[in-house]
């Protein structure tokens, strides 16, 4: 028990420190299992049951990533995976067996060590291109795109390496049996598994059991997974075509915050799992095999994977952001080296130092992958001419526009937004991110353009300067204040409004200077109070100027809310939010006989919205106010707060 709370403390400690550097959690999962591991502490020993479970994380995040594809995705992007994906590989492994070789003089140590170098960290590239929304661009799919090949290109790898160390004679009758089961199963799941899964669904969700529902969630992803397994795929693979086959059910959604918990708990393991194998001593004896091993899987992955992406086609900058994502080595890299030490392949020294550069490379990926942007911007000077283009374009399409409404996001609401604008006579212009949207919208006149509201140059292309409002329209409390700071750093005094889903970031958004913040939420409990009061029989005119009243005090009436048993596990983030408690004030209860002053609730950032006396709610206090026995006190503040008032009302200091 003791190790088990050591590493849960040291993960704590750690992944605290890493978010508070803004650095990304899964950094201090690999320092933590670096130092729990064999290397240092030894508190975690290596075995099959550690391995596995950071096997299964992977597996929930394929399937995460798989619910964002569908399979008409899947088959546009069939260039990325056939096409760059196995010239990755191809190539990547020619260089690196050619150098290998001819420094140990083994051909088949070249091939082992360079099917090994040639694989990418699925979990880690996956991961945070999805926590940075960047799954859908174009450098996200390139990524995606390779990341499943590699997966795939695995299996005839695991075929060829006992095949080459003990001289078969039937390799090519093996690897074409290998591909043909690969192929029957991939088309026995996709084929069936479209016309299995959605009425299968139908038929778990009709028992309104949301038990049953994870249950049924757990056995498609393992199932199909084990499935894949068993046909000589990986698990990551058949854990993909899962995601793939519900993503296009109605239940998409509701499977992916199901899973949500355990994806990210046991990805954590994955990470320690793989900081474990980091050995000190392998670090400082082979140094300069490990630095070789290094120049051979970085600078010499991200050439190849920057040239083929250009090779079909790919922007400079989409290419190079690619390759700064998939340069480090990966999980399979180490499935390769196990089976090619024991087969004699690679002798053990060669083997430890090439698993201690992927690891160093698999440390350096979340700065690489955070920094991509950043680093592009200073390699491809030819990507940021074309960019000046399309800046230029951007401002030449806005010109006309004066004393107009900026749209940042031209989805559902921004194109309504849009159409009740111009509906008014006033000018707008907006900006999207999605190209087929942009492209659209533009072939039917809408004044959109393809660009990144979060940067200042192109806001100012888009006329930010002559702009009277901008409106964010899209949920994103990330993307909007990268808005925000690029508005108030150019024009101060410009009003922007926000939307968001509740009231949870809402103050955060005003301290970063939105002048309004639209709360989904809030809205629509608004709308649906003003129906409820116009069938009430309250007149019209009354129920506007209260509508009004609350718009005016910015929702203060609606904020909070009573939290019960049946609310969905609260996020971090959510914690944070103001919620009511209702705190009856029982006999011997400290705060009786005392005015409401003496209890300084404000200093402790609770507010009292009312007091129930006799059966009667009341609102009409003040400081003078005296607390009585069976009063119930309704606060507001967030559960922190609300605990300290309640033990002080109760028990006094």
């Amino acid at each position: 028990m003791a190790p088990i709370v050591l590493v849960l403390l040291a993960a704590v400690l750690v992944v605290t420190l890493c978010r508070s550097l803004k650095v990304p959690a899964m950094l201090g999962y690999l320092v933590v299992g670096f130092l729990t591991g064999p290397g240092v502490m030894n508190l975690i020993p290596q075995g099959k049951e550690t391995a596995f479970l950071g096997e299964i994380g992977i597996v929930f995040m394929m399937f995460s990533i798989g619910l964002e594809f569908s399979l008409p995705r899947l088959r546009a992007m069939r260039q990325l995976v056939f096409g760059v994906g196995f010239a990755q590989v191809a190539l990547t492994m020619l260089l690196v067996a050619m150098a290998i070789a001819y420094l140990t003089g083994s051909p088949l140590t070249g091939f082992a060590i360079g099917g090994a170098l040639a694989m990418s960290s699925t979990a880690i590239v996956s991961k945070l291109l999805a926590e940075r929304l960047e799954l859908n661009h174009p450098h996200g799919q390139l990524a995606i795109g390779v990341l499943l090949f590699q997966d795939i290109a695995v299996v005839p790898l695991l075929i060829m390496l006992p095949a080459f160390a003990g001289g078969s004679d039937t390799l090519w009758l093996d690897l074409a049996k290998a591909g043909g089961k690969v192929l029957v199963v991939l088309a026995l799941l996709l084929f069936f598994g479209q016309r299995l899964v959605r009425p299968w669904f139908h038929l778990v969700a009709r028992q309104r059991s949301g038990e049953l529902f994870m249950i049924n969630v757990l056995l498609v992803t393992l199932g199909i997974a084990w499935m894949t397994e068993l046909s000589g795929l990986s698990l990551a693979l058949g854990a993909f075509v899962a995601g793939m086959l519900i993503s296009e059910t109605e239940y998409r959604y509701q499977v992916e915050e199901d899973i949500k918990p355990f994806r990210d708990i046991l990805l954590g393991f994955f990470f320690i799992t793989v900081g474990m194998k980091l050995e000190l001593s392998v670090l400082f004896g082979r140094f300069g095999d490990v630095l070789l091993l290094l120049a051979l899987l970085l600078p010499l992955k991200l050439a190849v994977v920057f040239g083929l992406g250009r090779l079909f086609g790919h922007r400079s900058n989409d290419a190079m952001r690619s390759a700064l994502a998939l340069a480090q080595g990966g999980e399979f890299g180490f499935v390769l080296l196990s089976l090619a030490l024991s087969l004699n392949l690679v002798a053990a020294p060669m083997a430890q130092a090439a698993i201690a550069a992927i690891l160093i490379s698999m440390l350096a990926a979340p700065f690489l992958i955070m920094h991509g942007e950043r680093i592009t911007r200073r390699l491809i000077k030819q990507d940021w001419m074309l960019q000046s283009l399309d800046l230029h374009q951007m401002l030449v399409a806005s010109m006309g526009k004066d004393d107009h409404v900026l749209i940042c996001g031209y989805g559902r609401s921004g194109q309504a937004l849009a159409r009740l604008l111009e509906a008014e006579k006033i000018n707008t212009f907006a900006l999207d991110m999605d190209p087929e949207r942009v492209r659209e919208a533009g072939e039917a006149g809408d004044p959109v353009v393809f660009g990144d509201a979060g940067k200042k140059e192109v806001l100012l292309a888009a006329g930010l300067m002559r702009a009277k409002v901008v409106v964010v329209t899209f949920a994103d409390t990330h993307a909007a204040l990268r808005i925000l700071h690029a508005v108030r750093e150019v024009r101060p005094e410009l009003p922007v409004i926000v939307r968001t889903i509740d009231d949870s970031e809402m103050d955060v958004l005003r301290q970063a200077g939105a002048d309004e913040v639209v709360a989904e939420v809030m809205e629509g409990s608004l709308m649906l109070a003003s129906q409820a009061l116009l069938e009430a029989g309250v007149p019209p005119s009354r129920v506007l100027r209260r509508i009004r009243a609350v718009r005016e005090e910015r929702y203060d009436l609606f904020r909070g809310f009573f939290r019960g048993s049946s609310d969905e596990t609260e996020s971090l983030e959510e914690s944070l939010v103001p919620r009511l408690l209702s705190v009856q004030v029982c006999g011997g209860a400290a705060a009786i006989g005392q005015p409401l002053g003496a209890l300084g609730l404000a200093g402790l950032g609770v507010e009292l919205k009312a007091i129930r006396r006799n059966r009667v709610r009341r609102t009409d206090f003040d400081d003078s106010f005296e607390i009585s026995p069976d009063d119930v006190m309704v606060l507001l503040g967030t559960p922190e707060q609300l605990a300290l008032a309640e033990s002080r009302i109760l028990q006094g200091d």
